[in-house]
């Protein structure tokens, strides 16, 4: 803190603010080099609608894991349980180069199912584990 003496008025302090500047720029320093640059975290892509006239039909090549409600799993049109998914997931995958798969669970499954799917999936070396959303409808429009 400085001091001016002299003068009518006596002694007047006057504040010295450049330390306290500078130990700001000292700690917006430190937290500019502390602070990641680069985001952890998985890969995400946000699903995209696909046409009407496919969403019906995949195609052949397409493996897509479906949850019902009761537990009842299919691959593609397949029936399935959770003691088989492995094994044959495995078999579909061992003569494919494209190691990637979907999950889609209906409306009143618990998404600790879709994750017990999705871990078995790579659990059997399915690289991509894609999510496939419910149908949403669409609002009605307001004129």
């Amino acid at each position: 803190m400085g001091m001016t003496v002299g003068g009518n008025k006596g002694v007047v302090a006057e504040p010295n603010v450049v330390p306290l500047i500078d130990v700001l720029l000292v700690l917006i320093i430190i937290f500019l080099v502390i602070t990641p640059s680069d985001s952890k975290g998985l890969p995400t892509q946000v699903p995209q609608p696909a046409p009407a006239q496919a969403r019906n039909d995949p195609e052949p090549a397409t493996i897509i894991v479906q949850i019902k409600s009761g537990g009842k799993l299919l691959i593609n049109r397949d029936v399935s349980d959770w003691n088989s998914l492995g094994a044959q997931l495995a078999k579909i995958y061992a003569a494919r180069a494209d190691k990637t798969g979907f999950v889609k669970g209906d409306k009143d499954v618990d998404f600790d199912e879709v994750a017990r799917a999705i871990d078995i999936m790579r659990g059997v070396g399915i690289e991509h584990v894609g999510l496939i959303t419910a149908d949403v409808e669409a609002p009605a429009r307001r004129m």
